[in-house]
């Protein structure tokens, strides 16, 4: 019985970690990691600061535990969908079309919770931002590492330079969900789309088995 007590308060203090993280990963996408605050969230879901605080201990953990659960987040969404896929150019579309969909359906209000966070803490210091620069640090490997595999498996003409593809694959998903922020733009994911379809078609070993279209 005592084992059962302990086990449904762990089950409680997971479930609230659940619900706090989800509201401020809301927040934070929106207005930033500096917009959380203990009380604040405590108050907006009828919690005890002290049981928030129990969970999270500071500011800085709770903003760190965000960035975690944005992560997971952002790698269900977008990475796990691809890693079926044989390598190649088809995973590198793929990669691409689920990036343009988790920006353009906002999963997180405030569209791509990491191209925020890194304009926030780019010029900081401290643990969040060395969080913030980690996560993106593994988003750009990952993409560099598909375009790695697919110039491996001949889909990509020898000379492709892995960064270099990454980099600008990269900088095209990025700018379709500025402009979506900050002027509304639906257009720009189409923009975004057809872009990345035309640079990867340039880069293929067989231009004609790039498809005319980013997959659904």
């Amino acid at each position: 019985m005592a084992g059962t007590r302990v086990d449904g308060r762990v089950e409680r203090g997971n479930q609230t970690r659940r619900l706090v993280l989800r509201r401020t990963m809301d927040i934070a996408s929106v207005e930033g990691l500096e917009g959380l605050s203990l009380g604040r969230i405590a108050g907006e879901l009828g919690l005890s600061k002290s049981g928030v605080f129990a969970l999270f201990g500071s500011k800085e953990e709770l903003q760190l535990a965000t960035v975690r659960a944005a992560g997971a987040v952002f790698a269900k969404t977008v990475v796990v969908p691809v890693q079926e896929q044989p390598p190649g150019v088809g995973r590198l579309l793929a990669l691409c079309a689920h990036w343009l969909r988790y920006s353009r359906e906002r999963v997180f209000p405030g569209g791509c919770f990491f191209y925020g966070a890194a304009a926030e803490f780019a010029s900081r210091s401290g643990p969040v931002h060395d969080a913030v620069a980690a996560a993106h640090r593994d988003w750009a490997a990952y993409v560099q590492q598909t375009a790695e595999e697919a110039r491996t498996a001949g889909e990509l003409r020898p000379e492709t330079d892995p960064a270099g593809l990454a980099f600008e694959l990269i900088a095209l998903l990025e700018h379709a969900n500025l402009l979506s922020l900050l002027h509304g733009s639906q257009d720009a994911y189409d923009l975004a789309a057809t872009a990345v379809v035309t640079r990867l078609r340039a880069a293929a070993a067989d231009p004609g088995s790039v498809p005319d279209a980013l997959p659904g």
